[in-house]
């Protein structure tokens, strides 16, 4: 297979490195196939197109920050039976992502929020959208520097180059009054402008506990829940259920009932 150093150079220069990985090795075989010149053009232009998507969803996994890579494949969905899984497949398909709707992902800790929210970002990086996962204490260390900095308007302006923002573990951790102002104003922001999934521990109710403030957790519900996909998690804990597997001890199931009292937002 025989290449063209000049050939190569101009491809490159011209930023079409699969049209010069590629050229001598599609032009021997359309002159098996006797392909027209078109065609052979054709053939080349779709590999380019090609290695373009393959490398665009490289890099938009790499940005997002994900910890670690999930799958819907890998999700015990027969663990949580009253979880609506054609509901969660749908979303998938990435229609929420052109309204800018917001999905929230309820329950308590060890139900796989995190997993299926992943799940999302995952699915939507491939699709070539540009995704950022943080948690909610990450990022609202983020914002308070930012704030201290005096870059909190530039910040809060490159969140909005992003389809998909995911904020996990919402009401793990408790937050300043600072901190709670501040996820409030991100947000305001991003409302209906860009996709955003919360996972969170707390009921709707448990909200002004976090954020301190009836009429702030009022405004914030309000912006986060006019256009939203509301899943709630009710069922035992993975990691609950493991520790029984392994123990061969019996766990109170009201431990971990999602439908129990309300607890403070700690976890």
């Amino acid at each position: 297979m025989t290449t063209n150093p000049a050939l190569d150079h101009a491809l490159r220069q011209l930023k079409l490195p699969a049209f010069a990985h590629h050229y001598a090795r599609i032009a021997e075989e359309a002159a098996t196939a006797n392909l027209s010149y078109d065609r052979y053009l054709q053939a080349l232009a779709e590999q380019e197109l090609s290695q373009r998507d393959i490398a665009r969803q490289r890099r938009c996994l790499h940005q997002a920050g994900f910890p670690v890579v999930k799958e819907f494949a890998d999700f015990d969905w027969s663990a949580i039976p009253s979880l609506n899984r054609a509901r969660v497949l749908a979303l998938a398909q990435g229609s929420y992502l052109e309204r800018a709707e917001t999905v929230l992902f309820v329950g308590n800790p060890g139900l796989g929020k995190t997993h299926l929210a992943t799940a999302l970002g995952v699915t939507a990086a491939r699709q070539g959208h540009r995704v950022r996962f943080a948690t909610a204490a990450g990022l609202t260390a983020e914002l308070i520097q930012a704030q201290s900095e005096q870059r909190l308007t530039k910040v809060l302006a490159q969140f909005l180059k992003y389809r998909l923002l995911i904020v996990d573990e919402l009401g793990f951790l408790p937050l300043s009054q600072t901190g709670a102002h501040l996820l409030f104003q991100f947000c305001s922001t991003i409302h209906e402008r860009v996709s955003l999934i919360v996972t969170t521990n707390l009921r709707f109710a448990e909200w002004t506990q976090l954020f301190g403030s009836e009429s702030l957790t009022a405004a914030l519900l309000d912006r986060l829940t006019a256009r939203a996909h509301i899943l709630e998690f009710i069922g035992q804990s993975y990691r609950l259920r493991q520790r029984r597997h392994q123990m061969d001890t019996p766990i109170d199931p009201a431990a971990d009932n999602f439908g129990a009292e309300p607890q403070a937002p700690t976890n």
